[in-house]
């Protein structure tokens, strides 16, 4: 990744931190079954060390923080300070005393070799400009037998709930988004592209499958002021937009999601990836 590229995130995810503070509880609620495969699949077992990457405010890494106990140490990561400032809040208000923070990028972790027993990373790895080299760099941090376990969203179609918001703001701005050379939330949205990278990386045992994470709101208007606010790769992009702009996209987006409404408000399907893989004993 280049220095550019590297600023680029950080502004990116540091720009929708309080958000992602202020939805913390809303997102782990709704990400439980994927947070519950992750930890199935990775396994951390007490006095295990554990890293989180790409944490946001860290959902998945302060779930493992329970399963390794006091013994057990965890560290929350991300490419954006903010981020991590706020797992690091959550962790204290919970009275975690084995959680630490730190500043990483998931494609250039700067950790030693073999340093953790398992990497979690959820909804992260599909932000990566290079996902083989991302899972190399989760290989050398494990320790021989060391488990990983990563979550990214499944195919756009299948993910209305945000594959029509970026139907939208390409559609309304002329040019598709995020640009072809950009990853985005689908970029690993095929299961068989997913087990090709963790194959790359040279890690074995390598198992893929899908969860449900469905999406229900009450009103077309909190559904998109949550997502207009987390979506990190739009959110810029939203902001900038003139107010007229904004009612028209707005309303555009109101027409698609249409079909999704019902008597108790708008019903989403949605589907995660989650994939499971060991550095080789």
């Amino acid at each position: 990744m280049t220095a550019t590229s590297n600023q680029h995130l950080h502004g990116l995810w540091a720009a929708v931190a309080g958000s992602w503070a202020e939805h913390a509880d809303y997102a782990d609620a709704r990400g439980v079954d994927v947070t519950n495969e992750l930890l199935s699949l990775a396994d951390p077992q007490p006095g295990d060390r554990v890293l989180e990457l790409a944490c946001g405010p860290g959902g998945a890494g302060l779930a493992a923080a329970e399963c390794v106990g006091p013994t057990g140490d965890v560290v929350l990561s991300d490419v954006a300070a903010a981020m991590t400032a706020v797992a690091a809040r959550r962790a204290a208000a919970r009275g975690l005393t084995n959680v630490s923070t730190r500043e990483l990028d998931l494609e250039r972790i700067v950790e030693p070799d073999a340093a953790y027993d398992v990497v979690l990373c959820r909804e992260g790895l599909m932000f990566a400009s290079d996902p083989i080299e991302a899972a190399r760099e989760i290989r050398r941090v494990l320790r021989p037998g060391g488990r990983v376990a990563v979550a990214v969203w499944g195919p756009r179609e299948r993910n209305p709930w945000l594959g029509l918001v970026f139907d939208a703001v390409s559609a309304h701005l002329g040019k598709p988004v995020p640009p072809p050379c950009v990853p985005g939330p689908f970029s690993l949205s095929d299961v068989n592209v997913l087990r090709a990278v963790f194959d790359a990386a040279a890690l074995t045992d390598v198992t893929a499958g899908e969860v449900s994470v469905p999406l229900r709101e009450a009103t077309f208007d909190a559904w998109w002021e949550r997502t207009s606010a987390l979506a990190g790769p739009l959110v810029n992009l939203l902001k900038a937009l003139p107010e007229d702009d904004s009612r028209v996209l707005r309303a555009r987006v109101r027409d698609l999601v249409a079909p999704y409404t019902t008597v108790d408000g708008l019903q989403f399907p949605g589907v995660a990836l989650v994939a499971g893989a060991r550095r080789e004993a």
